[in-house]
């Protein structure tokens, strides 16, 4: 793998054991890896960034296939996408343990590198990210979309069904369908099918891994997502050593990033300040109050 990465106006993209993935640096302080769910792209956090980048140096990442990040040219496991965040640490010269954000599969691929390298985790925020694997219904549905997909791209069919009711609410903002459309069509198209394939209709139950995950984590359910309800979160959390839940409203694995980003960014980046006290003080209720100014 090569030392060298290449900048480009929106970061740079760093050579890694999964290709080429872009990343952007926002803010100053300690650091904070940031990765996005499926069919996005980071353009997801980009409500939230000014308020996390007041308090840490994020890293955000596009994932493969993603956003500027294009195909890995192999297929990959949850594994591989925490190798490699670590080679972009690498490379980025972070050396100190890193707070960890991820959405969906963001989430997925943080509990991975929680799990195998704890010494370069400080914390772990899991924003809707399931830890089963697919259900069924859900696995028949992607293992008939991908060829689809992978012959004719981003149609309007497969849009939306991802903006009402997929990664959104039935009934969106506009704006927060808008983000999600422009990011699904922006996505290498080969590296996307590889995602949907390797990502999602592979994906392993991760139940197993939860005990070893002994950094402090806080799970954050959408109130209204149909395939993360909060009180599955609130089941997972009991299997993992130092993890807390927290409900957030939304509906779809996305949309509290958008819908409440000002609430998400306080619940998080008080999780960053007092790990302890933020999991001492949870009990899997909603998330209702207003953010605290200043």
């Amino acid at each position: 793998m090569s030392r060298a990465d290449t900048e480009t106006p929106s970061g740079r993209r760093i050579a890694t054991r999964l290709g080429a993935l872009r990343v952007r640096e926002v803010g100053s302080g300690p650091p904070a890896v940031l990765w996005h769910s499926l069919f996005v792209d980071s353009t997801t956090w980009q409500r939230m960034e000014s308020r996390l980048g007041a308090e840490r140096q994020l890293i955000v990442i596009d994932g493969p296939g993603h956003g500027s990040s294009g195909d890995a040219g192999r297929d990959y496991t949850l594994d591989d996408c925490a190798g490699a965040a670590s080679d972009v640490l690498d490379q980025a010269g972070v050396t100190e343990p890193v707070d960890w954000l991820g959405n969906a599969w963001g989430g997925h691929v943080g509990a991975a590198f929680a799990a195998s390298e704890p010494d370069r985790c400080r914390t772990l925020t899991a924003v809707c990210a399931p830890v089963h694997a697919l259900e069924p219904a859900v696995r028949r549905q992607m293992r008939a979309s991908i060829p689809v997909y992978r012959l004719l791209g981003p149609i309007r069919p497969f849009v939306k069904t991802l903006t009402r009711g997929g990664l959104l609410s039935p009934h969106p903002d506009p704006e927060d369908a808008q983000v999600v459309a422009d990011a699904f069509r922006r996505a290498d198209r080969r590296g996307m099918a590889r995602a949907m394939t390797c990502v999602s209709l592979r994906r392993a139950d991760l139940t197993p891994t939860l005990p070893a995950v002994g950094v402090p984590t806080l799970m954050i359910a959408a109130a209204d997502d149909p395939l993360w309800r909060p009180e599955q979160a609130r089941a997972a959390v009991r299997a993992m050593p130092r993890a807390a839940a927290i409900t957030v409203p939304g509906g779809g694995h996305v949309e509290p990033l958008l819908r409440s980003a000002p609430l998400l960014a306080q619940i998080i980046t008080d999780f960053w300040r007092d790990p302890p006290g933020v999991l001492a003080g949870s009990h899997g209720e909603p998330a209702s109050r207003e953010p605290r100014r200043g």
